[in-house]
């Protein structure tokens, strides 16, 4: 078999199961909004169940839940049938997932579901079969062909039941109005975690500021800049408003136009109304906002434009955000 071969290969499971996915949107319907309703109501949580290829795509999709705002557990139909069942309740919703709808253990489990009264929807590529019929709810993700020979390999059938439990998933959140901070405080760590970081918690408060008064000289502000090392001073008003920042650009520039430090007030030279951030924002906007406006800093000011807190470049680089 030559490279051409395999290249066809690739390409011929790649068509074959993005017409499963496909012929899975015409199926969306009233099944797929009771679906969502009856997870939206439930008081517990998600308890996902599948055996073999199935029971690897409901951890996935349960995973999914967990992330977005839907708590879920896996429960495997062995073990829930040897003990592990106990840990679900009257107030959860049962998620089976199951190709042929008749596997053993998901059948077995079905009746402790149904002895427990909790609601049950299947995703089932076999809308006739024994878990559809004790299913609350039915979704069909039956595929005309599996990707591979002999129609045998579970290929396209995972991945219409996969994209069905990812469809689940982000209409929950909709609903729910997830938001990027509800999303950043389950995704702490990693690259999700980074980029998710408030810029409230990367930036200087306190005498970490560089920041004078109003009618504070020059050669003052410009000591109070060089001493913060940030490439720039704040200027507040008598009311600690932000009136102004003075950075080393405006210093080349005051070089440059021969004015006397020692007799000018900052206010005099000062840039007003400099690009400023909320404190709650998600870091990355500081870096769009810096990257728009060609700067490295930016003043995080309150609603009554009081002075903060100022987060630097440096800092989102420090947070590998950039």
């Amino acid at each position: 078999m030559g490279k051409e071969d395999l290249i066809r290969i690739a390409h011929e499971v790649i068509n074959r199961e993005c017409e499963a996915i496909d012929s899975l949107a015409g199926k969306i319907g009233d099944s797929f909004v009771q679906a969502v309703e009856v997870i939206l109501k439930c008081e517990g949580r998600v308890i996902v169940t599948g055996m073999g290829k199935s029971g690897l795509i409901g951890k996935k999709i349960a995973a999914t839940f967990n992330s977005t705002g839907t708590p879920s557990f896996f429960l495997h139909p062995a073990e829930g049938l040897h003990g592990d069942i106990g840990l679900v309740i009257s107030d959860d919703v049962v998620l089976a997932l199951s190709k042929s709808g008749d596997t053993e253990e998901v059948a077995a489990l079905l009746t402790i579901f149904e002895r427990l009264g909790v609601p049950i929807i299947s995703i089932t590529g076999n809308p006739t079969s024994p878990l559809a019929d004790k299913s609350d709810v039915v979704l069909d993700v039956s595929v005309q062909a599996e990707a591979g020979p002999s129609n045998l390999i579970p290929t396209s059938s995972s991945t219409a039941a996969m994209v069905m439990g990812h469809a689940l998933a982000i209409a929950l959140l909709e609903m729910r109005n997830f938001s990027e901070e509800d999303f950043a405080l389950l995704h702490p760590g990693g690259d999700i975690g980074r980029r998710l970081l408030k810029v409230k918690e990367l930036m200087h408060t306190g005498a970490d500021i560089p920041v004078v008064g109003i009618n504070t000289n020059l050669s003052e502000a410009i000591i109070e800049m060089t001493s913060k090392r940030l490439g720039f001073t704040a200027v507040a008003d008598d009311d600690g408003r932000l009136a102004g920042v003075y950075t080393d650009g405006d210093l080349r520039r005051t070089i440059e136009n021969n004015i006397d430090v020692g007799k000018t007030v900052i206010n005099e030279v000062m840039t007003r109304n400099p690009k400023t951030i909320d404190g709650e924002a998600i870091a990355e906007k500081a870096v769009h906002i810096m990257e728009s406006y060609n700067i490295t800093s930016l003043m995080i000011i309150d609603k009554a434009g009081k002075i903060e807190g100022v987060i630097h470049l440096h800092d989102l680089l420090k947070a590998k955000i950039v």
